[in-house]
């Protein structure tokens, strides 16, 4: 089933299309399509396209340097950026960092650090989970300590982040920090951003079981930040780390990502051929297709509703939950079919498959090098951004009241 458009939609959905087809590099098009890995410099590149059209952050006012888009053309465009094999927004500055900041940044920050999102002279990452605080976050023992000497007013850093996506990119990170140890748990976090070429910061990357190094353990030693650095109050960060947690996780979902990666999968069943038949027409797996299809429609619907609410003032909240745990559950299900509707091409197991140059792929389909490392990789969504587990006490807490 396909979303009906107004005249005005489609019309819009066709210059996105346009704008795809003569903006979006084959290059990179081809290396997302493949399930390859981009290199820093492919992404800012199509960071750089979007931007130079006024469509990188399409979530922000207009105030700010956003498109004023409605909800429906945030979809659309999602969605076709998806199947044109865009890649995905790295989220951290522009889909995370951003709306905090519009929302509780002070002018000065706001004036400083939006349009340095935009041009990508900064690369941000995420300091949020602790080797014993990732889904029970108010646990953070990172500490700021507030001092005004000689040199100024700022905090000293100490502690450690870990699972840091991308930080090995990036030059600044927004982290949470405990500055205040004798408060409640929730009580005593600020939101702090912090430079990552600041004496003290040490970063080790952390091998994944697809062999790549994309998430890290960063550690702080005596790191000095100066006090305008703080986001809002001090001891209020838990309410912003809320805040940016509801885009994230309705980011997570990855509802254009779910289409794209759904009408692979159908033309991969009707490729492979199973018992002299394609495998679309085996009663199991045609089933287990049709269930998935089913949810997909289910989380467009549930995510138009979300993004809707959040363009007229509101903010996400246990819906962004929701969205998170059936975004994550679709998004497992589709790659664990499209690796068993490869079979055996899905077996090897090859790292420099994942990259730019590889030879041509067997079935003449590149998932079939990439469909283990995926499928493994992609375990990791029902945990980051808060694990299901914790997202449905949330819902049970905040719709059912339990």
């Amino acid at each position: 089933m396909d979303l009906q458009f107004t005249p005005q939609e489609q019309a819009f959905r066709e210059d996105v299309r346009a704008f795809l087809k003569d903006q979006l590099p084959s290059r990179i098009a081809n290396q997302v399509k493949a399930g390859q890995r981009l290199s820093k410099a492919d992404q800012e590149e199509w960071h750089a396209i979007l931007n130079t059209r006024g469509w990188l952050a399409n979530h922000w006012p207009e105030a700010h340097g956003g498109p004023g888009w409605s909800t429906v053309q945030r979809f659309i465009f999602d969605t076709e950026c998806a199947l044109a094999g865009g890649p995905r927004i790295v989220p951290f500055g522009v889909n995370m960092l951003g709306p905090v900041l519009i929302k509780y940044g002070n002018a000065k920050q706001k004036a400083h650090w939006l349009p340095r999102i935009l041009s990508g002279e900064d690369w941000w990452c995420q300091g949020y989970s602790e080797p014993g605080a990732g889904s029970d976050l108010a646990s953070v023992k990172t500490t700021a300590v507030r001092v005004t000497d000689a040199s100024g007013d700022h905090y000293i850093v100490n502690g450690q982040k870990t699972w840091t996506t991308q930080g090995q990119h990036a030059n600044m990170i927004f982290c949470l920090v405990r500055t205040d140890r004798e408060a409640k748990a929730q009580s005593g976090i600020s939101f702090l951003l912090m430079d990552m070429n600041s004496p003290g910061v040490d970063l080790r990357p952390i091998r994944t079981l697809d062999g790549d190094c994309e998430v890290n353990e960063v550690f702080f030693t005596n790191v000095k930040v100066p006090a305008e650095n703080l986001v809002g109050e001090e001891n209020k960060g838990w309410t912003y780390a809320k805040y940016l947690l509801t885009y994230e996780r309705t980011g997570i979902a990855g509802v254009g990502f779910c289409i794209a990666a759904l009408a692979k999968l159908k033309v991969i069943a009707a490729r492979v051929l199973k018992n002299g038949k394609p495998l679309d027409q085996d009663p199991l797996f045609a089933a287990r297709m049709a269930r998935v299809d089913i949810d997909l429609e289910n989380m467009k619907t549930t995510n138009l509703r979300v993004i809707a609410a959040a363009a007229s003032g509101g903010v996400p909240g246990a819906e962004s939950s929701m969205l998170k745990i059936r975004g994550t559950e679709i998004r497992q299900e589709i790659l664990s079919l499209i690796r068993r509707a490869m079979g055996p091409y899905a077996l090897p197991f090859e790292e420099e498959a994942q990259y730019a140059g590889y030879a041509e792929p067997p079935l003449g389909e590149p998932e079939a090098t990439t469909a283990a490392a995926h499928y493994f990789n992609y375990r990791k969504l029902s945990i980051f951004g808060g694990s299901n587990e914790i997202q449905k006490n949330i819902i049970s807490k905040m719709i059912l009241g339990l």
